[in-house]
């Protein structure tokens, strides 16, 4: 091995070994373990959400795989229709060009080109982080077979009467000009203005006074609703108002949706550009009014005045004359949450337009056929799901969230109007009626109609998380029958993948429980009678240190690739300004990343950025990310290193085999390992990826390499053969099964060790990914139980050595006398079974035992149960530093003595804490008592 662990070296060579070699693949016959990589956008780079989700997947791969079971990472990508085809117009854009100019084919065409090009980026990142995903069967949401998959689920549901055409709100993109999701609108808080404008009464009167936010939309207005309790307007409940700047006339309505403390108590309704309006005209069956185009602007139907002018050029125009009229009663600065595209930064503006539903609220079909509707076919068996148990979440509280959703739940909306996508497989004729199906000549094999004249196919394509939903089933090779191929390679066969549902888990973010886990499962139970997978373990959000939300525009992002190799500040200030274009933004962003990372980032190597994911993967909603973290891992990845060099070049000549140990210090070692891996079992069912890292760092760092590997070296510098041949086996087959146990998190380093450490044990095989996972019972065989306490009573003894070396500044180097007094009969035997190891570890130049009668001399002493550990003070410590100890030592013990007598003389803990805990607690008063007792007549003699 080199001797310097050099992460840059080895990663490389390591990962294109593990995926040639066809280590990634479902191999044996053990029980099916899947887990679903959630498809990153096609037009994605990797982040550090991204890097923690895929480690925390990748651990539980590799850990089943070397259980043994027949695993499959099945990944792939998502064709990203918004973001993709935003990227494919702006590149015609800077060539002078539209996509209406190359026409809906060409246009296609090129975004696939786009695609060849680069839609493997995303893909590559992920190997360097060393995702052990099955390649050969990897997807994308637009290939061949999945699209065939899309096609069919939209028009079974179709002939099941759960889909339909209607026209309804939607979330409207004016400069995309397309319907979009939620998830793609962000809720920004801005200062704007509340206005309040008074609409005459139809009598003459002076009607009432309307607050809005959105002045340019009082044009479709179409009532003003008051709260039915609220006595200053029973008298107008009934009448009319004149719409100003109109020839409209609109009655007042009662509702309760009203907040009668909220601006004037008087809400203008204005049903076809609001969704909480669209309810109340509903109820009120008043008829919407559309006042703005598709590209927000105002419709030649309006006023003359506002024809043509943007939403934002008519808001000042009418607020301009509506002033001119004395009707803008007060204007008042107002926060107020605006939704914006994720994609375009424009306002996203409710719109009513003709979309395609999946039905999810009816009980019975929307074609009025009998059958149930999408409440009683998709909707409830999604929620009993969960209830049943069939489902679990990790943490549980959010299933609370998913029952929430779908509880109140609304119809879906699953059309875009894009080009890039999955087009609606729906065809109209020239009289209008709708012709569903597989392709032209199925969709009229199976209507009851003829159409009349030609049919032309709908414009629209699919929802992207349409595709996403069908991802558990449509990746294994559903519908079937036979495999599935893509550029002449078989990537799945429904009729053997199909073993493969439900999953064993989904990792995911809990900000898409709503868009993909819920409608994975609706789907997949529809299609195939399953869930799509047993639990769904929830992982926390990456912020920064500081628990920020990471934001280019804050330059607090970090680039998981960066961490790994290293940036220097000049190259890291380039990157991280590069896509600013607001010249204030870019300078702050510049201050605070030369402020922060004053020598830019450190390499880390991929291994010490995963253990610290693993690390800070608690239940929490976030974890902060801190690079110091990081960089303590990275010195982990160091002690590992020279900690299996010290061992190969101890056990260099030793034989294969598996001696029984001879020393206790082996049979410790090996009692503790047993105990991390039954710990380690535990939490991997668990999902605590923190208590697993806790656990394998707390054994190699202190057990193994602090302990252990100083506990060896007076066997292997003595002369008893039999204890330097064990001793030699010890270190290798534990050093062999700490390779093994941190494989799943940091599999680069283990790997290359491994290598190393194989050959002496005997071991065949191409690689630690392929041995199976160690077991407690490898190792606990055998172990005698008095060994193992005697060694911890030797660390004791050795640990309050040092503890005094430290405190009283004894260098480490020089030699010290060791006495000894009081102690049992069994300390007695334990320093004369110990007493070279005490001499080579605690560096004596003497030991004795006190002899009856004899009287202590001054020392710094420790206790350890009831023997006194004595070091001479004389040439060695300053008098007045061994008190201060002392006094030190004891305020601690006094604390610790009044926590013990506060527990114990509470008559609640007493009476309801189990007798054990109680017991406990009693014994430890007990030692206390003692140490404090001798520490104070330590403490007297000086």
């Amino acid at each position: 091995m080199d001797k310097s662990f050099e992460p840059g070296q080895i990663e490389p060579k390591w990962y294109a070994q593990w995926e040639a070699s066809g280590a990634f693949k479902p191999q044996g016959d053990g029980d099916p373990y899947c887990i679903l990589l959630p498809p990153p956008n096609v037009t994605g780079t990797l982040h550090m959400g991204h890097a923690f989700q895929q480690t925390v997947m990748d651990a539980l791969s590799r850990y089943q795989r070397m259980r043994g079971s027949r695993t499959l990472w099945q990944g792939g990508s998502d064709h990203a229709g918004i973001a993709t085809q935003k990227i494919v117009e702006n590149q015609l854009a800077a060539e002078g060009k539209t996509r209406h100019d190359l026409g809906r084919e060409k246009f296609i065409e090129r975004v696939w080109d786009w695609k060849q090009e680069s839609g493997s980026t995303i893909s590559n990142q992920m190997r360097r982080i060393g995702t052990s995903v099955d390649w050969s069967r990897e997807r994308f949401t637009m290939d061949k077979g999945l699209s065939a998959a899309v096609r069919r689920v939209f028009v079974q549901w179709y002939r099941d009467g759960l889909l339909y055409r209607g026209r309804r709100l939607v979330n409207w993109d004016p400069v995309l000009m397309t319907a979009v999701s939620d998830l793609e609108v962000n809720s920004e808080e801005k200062d704007g203005n509340l206005w309040s404008i008074r609409y005459p009464a139809s009598d003459g009167g002076e009607g009432l006074v309307v607050a809005t936010t959105r002045p340019e939309t009082m044009l479709g207005d179409v009532a003003v609703a008051v709260h039915p309790d609220d006595e200053r307007f029973q008298s107008l409940i009934g009448k009319t108002l004149k719409l100003p700047l109109t020839d409209r006339e609109i009655p007042v309505i009662a509702d309760t949706y009203v907040e009668r403390d909220f601006g004037t108590g008087c809400v203008k309704i204005t049903p076809a550009h609001d969704f909480n309006d669209a309810q109340i005209g509903a109820r009120h069956k008043l008829a919407p009014i559309v006042i703005l185009t598709l590209d927000a602007k105002v419709v030649e139907e309006a006023p003359e005045a506002y024809r043509g002018l943007d939403r934002f050029v008519a808001r000042k125009k009418i607020l301009a004359d509506l002033e001119a009229l004395g009707l803008l009663v007060e204007t008042k600065k107002h926060k107020l949450q605006v939704p914006i595209s994720q994609r375009t930064d424009a306002v996203i503006e409710p719109m009513l337009t003709d979309q395609w539903f999946l039905d999810l609220t009816s009980d019975t079909r929307v074609d009025g056929q009998p059958g149930p509707g999408g409440r009683k076919a998709i909707t409830e068996p999604a929620l009993a799901a969960v209830r049943d148990g069939e489902i679990r979440f990790v943490p549980e509280n959010w299933s609370t969230t998913y029952n929430q959703w779908l509880e109140n739940i609304q119809d879906w909306c699953v059309s875009r109007q894009l080009w890039w996508g999955h087009q609606i497989p729906a065809w109209y004729d020239e009289a209008g009626n709708i012709f569903v199906g597989e392709d032209e000549a199925d969709a009229l094999a199976h209507s009851a109609i003829k159409p009349t004249g030609a049919l032309r196919q709908d414009e629209d394509v699919l929802d992207t998380w349409f595709s996403s939903a069908l991802w558990p089933f449509s990746t294994m090779g559903w519908p079937g029958p036979g495999p599935v191929t893509e550029n002449g390679e078989i990537v799945a066969d429904w009729s053997k993948d199909q073993e493969f549902i439900p999953r064993a888990v989904l990792v995911t973010g809990f900000d898409i429980i709503f868009f993909w886990v819920a409608r994975m499962v609706m789907a997949t139970q529809y299609f195939t009678g399953k869930v799509p997978f047993r639990e769904v373990y929830i992982n926390a959000i990456v912020r920064d240190a500081e628990g920020q939300k990471m934001s280019k525009s804050k330059g607090n992002t970090i680039d998981p690739l960066d961490l790994i190799d290293g940036i220097d500040l000049e190259s890291l200030v380039r990157k991280s300004t590069a896509s600013l274009l607001i010249p204030q933004v870019r300078e702050k962003v510049e201050k605070r990343i030369r402020k922060d990372y004053p020598e830019g980032i450190a390499a880390v190597g991929t291994d010490a950025m995963r253990f610290t994911f693993a690390a800070l993967a608690t239940y929490g909603r976030t974890i902060n990310f801190d690079l110091k973290r990081a960089e303590g891992y990275k010195n982990f990845c160091n002690k590992l290193w020279n900690a299996a060099r010290f061992v190969l070049m101890n056990v260099e000549s030793a034989s294969p085999g598996t001696a029984m140990p001879v020393t206790a210090a082996e049979q410790w070692i090996l009692s503790r390992l047993a105990a991390t891996l039954d710990e380690i079992e535990a939490q991997f069912k668990t999902y605590r990826f923190d208590l697993i890292a806790q656990a394998l760092y707390e054994f190699v760092w202190n057990d193994y390499c602090d302990w252990f590997l100083e506990l060896s070296k007076p066997a292997l510098n003595g002369d008893d053969a039999a204890a330097i041949a064990s001793t030699r086996q010890t270190l290798l087959r534990v050093l062999e099964a700490i390779l093994r146990a941190l494989h799943p998190i940091t599999p680069f380093i283990t790997e290359e060790i491994w290598q190393n450490v194989a050959p002496r044990l005997g071991i065949v095989g191409d690689s630690v990914s392929t041995r199976p996972y160690p077991r407690s019972d490898e190792f606990s065989t055998g172990i005698e139980t008095g060994s193992v306490a005697d060694v911890e009573w030797l660390k004791s003894v050795l640990g309050e050595v040092r503890g005094i070396r430290s405190e009283m500044n004894i260098s480490p180097g020089k030699q010290i006398p060791l006495l000894f007094a009081r102690g049992t009969k069994q300390d007695r035997q334990r320093i004369d079974r110990f007493a070279s190891q005490i001499a080579f570890l605690a560096r004596t130049e003497s030991q004795r035992w006190l002899a009856e009668g004899e009287e202590e001399p001054a020392s710094a002493s420790a206790i350890v149960g009831e023997l006194r550990v004595l070091i001479p003070l004389a040439g060695l410590i300053d008098l007045d530093a061994e008190k201060a100890r002392l006094e030190k030592e004891i305020k601690r013990i006094d604390g610790e003595i009044a926590k013990c007598n506060g527990k114990l003389g509470n008559e609640t803990f007493v009476a309801n804490a189990p007798a054990a805990v109680v017991e406990q607690e009693r014994q430890r008063l007990t030692d206390f008592s003692a140490t404090q007792d001798g520490l104070r007549e330590q403490l007297a003699r000086l």
